[in-house]
């Protein structure tokens, strides 16, 4: 298998995911603006959502692949097939439990996560909560389908997969607007009963992919059959890691929740920008810490279980310098070119020249971490992939502590700006501590010929971002918003051009991109 081609067909359908999720983002910044309702809404669906991240495509997926991926080199398919329908079936058991709670206990979510929130957003937010919560037993199947798509090297439909929530989110903003008023309801319930028919989507189109692989679940809905997955080694195996990575997952999920506390103190719109400027960070990271995570992941297991550590150490190594290379011009960019892009995708509609500002400060404070931010998507597969777990979950509680104490010091200076650098910077803090110990435990060697790939990529990059510099702050994007379509064509000509800068710099340094074409 390719790992270059592997991961450029993850990001090319994760861009797609992403820029319909942009387009998501901009009709509700242009209907709904920065507002308590706005914010509500970010509330109710970061419940779901964190806890999505937390249980299904967190501390589970950590889990459930390496394990997955080394019964499969070591034991072959049939023993396999036993491990997913065990794991299934006490999963789905799980969700059912986890679900209703999640109904009935609305309202403490949303104080714990919202207790900032006016009353009127705080009510709408247990409405949304309730509506949107069983989306979280939706995406924690598809999480399970993706674990296994993935060890069969079936990356199209994990990675597509996302599309599908942005698409019905549209259409029932764009349909069910109208309507909502005439229903009783408030306009932005038609966000809700998106995120909910997007997840269902999501859901059944893992399906027929599974059943093309062999690889569907037989799911056990009688409580003999519970017990019977229950005693099966491989969940004891699963359920023994999940406790360490729920553990080092759940450090990430709080300061989230921390943050948007903070964020709601700050100011009435700030937990949107905050939000605005995560989904703008969120096209790099996506596009490629989530592209190569996905593909190292099990690649790294499966090296590990046939005990192949030089085949392990040189896809960190690869996996690394893919990170150099495409995350640092990124990060740059997020640095110097981060008001205009904030201007093109956002400012229209309800979202003002004060929203783009502070959205546009928060970005540049992601920017700053964003190497941190996507080195941990390749550096932490590298300790999953030999199910140590305890590692990273004491990195991540002690950044928790250093990211927190960095708003203290940073939010009453740079407000939402402060949030979003702590942020990054706990993310390479993160990273670096995470990199030092894989080379300590000699899991990592570090291959020849770092320093002169560092230099050139060093100076392509500040040579493109010279000129994003320049760009950015000789015209007026915010008064280009009465030419909207130039505004869009300058930013991608602006785009391409440096994306071309860079790279005839890395060319011109004698950099060849085609050693990155390595297979696994």
């Amino acid at each position: 298998m390719n790992l270059l081609r592997a991961a450029s067909t993850i990001s090319v359908l994760t861009l797609l995911s992403r820029i319909t999720g942009l387009v998501r983002e901009q009709l509700v910044a242009a209907l709904f603006g920065a507002s308590s309702l706005t914010d509500a809404f970010q509330v109710a669906f970061r419940i779901p959502n964190m806890l999505r991240r937390l249980f299904a495509e967190g501390a589970f997926s950590q889990a459930f692949v390496p394990i997955l991926a080394r019964t499969r080199a070591a034991d072959g398919d049939e023993a396999t097939h036993s491990l997913i329908d065990a794991v299934a079936t006490v999963l789905l058991w799980a969700l059912i439990v986890v679900c209703v709670l999640g109904v009935v206990g609305a309202p403490l979510l949303v104080w714990l996560l919202g207790a900032g929130l006016p009353a009127d957003g705080r009510e709408a937010a247990i409405v949304m909560t309730r509506w949107m919560f069983p989306y979280i037993g939706c995406m924690s199947l598809v999480a399970l389908s993706a674990g296994i798509l993935n060890t069969w090297r079936r990356f199209v439909v994990p990675a597509a997969t996302p599309v599908l929530l942005n698409l019905s989110v549209i259409a029932c903003a764009w349909l069910l607007l109208p309507k909502m008023e005439a229903w009783g309801w408030r306009p932005i319930y038609a966000l809700a009963i998106g995120v909910m028919i997007g997840g269902v989507l999501q859901l059944l189109v893992q399906i027929p992919a599974l059943r093309r692989i062999g690889a569907l679940p037989r799911l056990g809905w009688s409580p003999s059959r519970l017990r019977t997955a229950w005693r099966h080694p491989g969940v004891k195996g699963v359920l023994g890691a999940m406790g360490p990575a729920l553990l080092g997952v759940g450090v990430a999920q709080l300061s989230l929740v921390i943050n948007l506390q903070i964020a709601i103190f700050v100011g009435a719109g700030a937990a949107s920008w905050l939000t605005y400027a995560d989904r703008l960070m969120e096209f790099p990271t996506a596009l490629l810490g989530v592209a190569l995570g996905a593909v190292l992941t099990p690649q790294l297991s499966a090296a590990q279980g046939r005990g192949e550590a030089a085949a392990y150490s040189a896809m960190l190594d690869w996996g690394l310098r893919m990170v150099v290379l495409l995350a640092l011009p990124c990060a740059v960019a997020l640095l110097v070119f981060a008001e205009p892009m904030v201007a093109v995708l956002y400012h229209r509609g309800a979202f003002t020249a004060l929203d783009v500002d502070q959205t546009s400060t928060a970005v540049m404070g992601y920017g700053a971490g964003l190497m941190g931010l996507v080195a941990i998507k390749v550096l932490a597969p590298g300790f999953y992939a030999k199910q140590d777990m305890r590692t990273p979950v004491r990195i991540a509680v002690i950044v928790l502590v250093l990211t927190q104490l960095m708003n203290a010091a940073l939010v009453p200076l740079l407000g939402v700006a402060g949030l979003a650098l702590s942020i990054g910077l706990g993310a390479l803090v993160n990273a670096g501590w995470l990199l030092r110990g894989l080379v300590k435990l000699g899991s990592y060697a570090p291959s020849p010929g770092w320093l002169g790939f560092g230099l050139r990529v060093l100076l392509a990059s500040a040579l493109m971002g010279g000129l994003q510099y320049l760009i950015a702050t000789r015209l007026d994007w915010i008064a280009l918003g009465e030419r909207e379509l130039l505004r869009a064509l300058l930013m991608a000509a602006s785009l391409a051009v440096s994306a071309l800068l860079y790279f005839g710099v890395l060319a011109l340094c004698g950099l060849n991109l085609r050693q990155f074409a390595r297979r696994a």
